[in-house]
């Protein structure tokens, strides 16, 4: 199996647990695309996994480059093994950083070679970060952009008691994609992670994996005020919500 294949695998069991994930995709390339006139020069990817939007980035914009950062060894292992694949992989250099380590925006501005940076963008990946440490990575984000560049995080922003009604629609929401999913076909997480580690050499990079997160539990959800409130301590001039599916969002910040 090629290593394209695997990651088509991938986005497939993803897929599964983000309703649309492809519509907001496309609401992140859109915003990015009339932000920047159609040709951003280079696009970082924060907690980029496999790539999944990096090569879509690449795919949407022939002369973009691209910066993905990680800290998951096997999942940048894939990453960059597929880009030796892809057809625009000359252009994305994948990177192996902890956003939550000092000096990780001067690492990735070295790594960008002082190209302006049009846009920082994320997807389901960031939940992972303590409150106290996502402000600081979006802090970081904003750091890493061009005037008038844009950030774009897009996630499950999880409703509160607030609106128990939205949230048990998004709760049904949720199961009925994972059911349509699973009975076209589509792996759960646990069989894509299963296979990936018997892969030859990823053993020991999916332990290594496990231990730099043995101690980094995943924080209680929170909902999309959060974000919002956390893109404004963060600085960005402007911010908001551009897309939206239930409790499944983008949001953005203009630096």
């Amino acid at each position: 199996m090629s290593n394209l294949d695997l990651l088509k695998r991938w986005d497939d069991q993803q897929a599964a647990y983000i309703a649309d994930r492809e519509g907001r995709f496309g609401a992140m390339l859109d915003v990015l695309d009339l932000q920047s006139g159609g040709a951003p020069a280079v696009v970082v990817d924060l907690a980029c996994g496999p790539g999944s939007l990096s090569f879509r980035v690449l795919e949407r914009f022939p002369e973009v480059r691209v910066v993905g950062v990680d800290h998951d060894p096997s999942l940048l292992a894939l990453a960059r093994e597929a880009a030796a694949e892809h057809p625009g992989g000359d252009r994305v250099l994948f990177v192996d950083d902890d956003l939550t380590s000092a000096g990780w925006t001067d690492r990735v501005r070295a790594h960008a070679g002082g190209a302006p940076v049009a846009g920082v963008v994320s997807t389901t990946a960031l939940h992972w970060l303590a409150p106290g440490e996502l402000v600081d990575a979006y802090r970081g984000a904003r750091s890493l952009l061009a005037d008038g560049g844009v950030f774009l995080d897009g996630d499950h922003f999880r409703y509160d008691d607030r609106q128990p009604r939205l949230r048990t629609w998004a709760a049904a929401h949720d199961r009925r994609t994972q059911e349509a999913a699973f009975a076209a076909g589509a792996e759960p997480w646990d069989t894509w992670w299963t296979e990936l580690a018997a892969r030859p050499g990823y053993a020991e990079l999916t332990a290594e994996r496990d231990r730099r997160f043995a101690d980094r539990p995943a924080p209680e959800p929170s909902e999309v005020g959060f974000r919002l409130a956390a893109l404004a301590q963060a600085g960005f001039a402007e911010h908001g919500t551009v897309w939206q599916l239930f409790d499944d969002f983008v949001v953005y910040g203009v630096a």
